[in-house]
């Protein structure tokens, strides 16, 4: 059963709960939101451990902040926002540590072991994943977050601090340097 702007009326009720601290309700919805949350800090970060960290935190966030939450919106939505916020301050912490690291030509880079040849989807998955890890973090967030996470370039240019044109050339040399890489 749905509630008139789609939202499933058990989902309404275990946010209820959750607003009164009903620790089952929040585990339930821990359960239903983990790893759609978890990927999508794990498209921003590349990394498996600091992605998990940011997922757990966003969580305790949105648990200690749900009683301001308006049930008429989209908690999903609002758990997504503060999966990417906390996602890229996780990026902005490493950011001096990254800047150290030279950034060579592409064919300077070491091959990064064996990558099947065509073959089957999972193998073209691997192999666009691991292009995109390669792509430079201006793009590769881009990239992301219009893509994978349907976000537009208003709304990216609102999250990266830069213009929607910036988003939208970004995406633009992102896509290009993508195909690049994977070719």
């Amino acid at each position: 059963m749905e509630t008139k702007n789609g939202h499933n009326i058990i989902h309404k009720e275990l946010l209820e709960a959750c607003k009164k601290g009903d620790s089952r309700a929040q585990m339930e919805i821990y359960r239903l939101y983990y790893k759609p949350m978890y990927h999508v800090s794990l498209r921003i970060l590349s990394d498996t451990m600091e992605a998990e960290d940011v997922m757990q935190e966003a969580f305790l966030v949105a648990f200690r902040n749900i009683r301001s939450i308006d049930l008429n919106i989209s908690f999903g939505g609002w758990l997504k926002r503060i999966v990417v916020n906390r996602s890229l301050d996780a990026l902005r912490r490493r950011k001096p540590q990254m800047e150290l690291v030279p950034d060579y030509p592409d064919e300077l880079l070491p091959d990064e072991g064996y990558m099947p040849d065509e073959g089957s989807i999972d193998d073209k998955v691997e192999k666009v994943r691991r292009a995109l890890e390669r792509l430079p973090e201006k793009y590769r967030l881009v990239l992301t977050l219009n893509l994978f996470e349907g976000y537009d370039h208003d709304e990216i240019g609102q999250i990266l601090g830069v213009t929607a044109s910036t988003s939208r050339a970004q995406l633009s040399r992102g896509k290009q340097k993508l195909l690049q890489l994977i070719s």
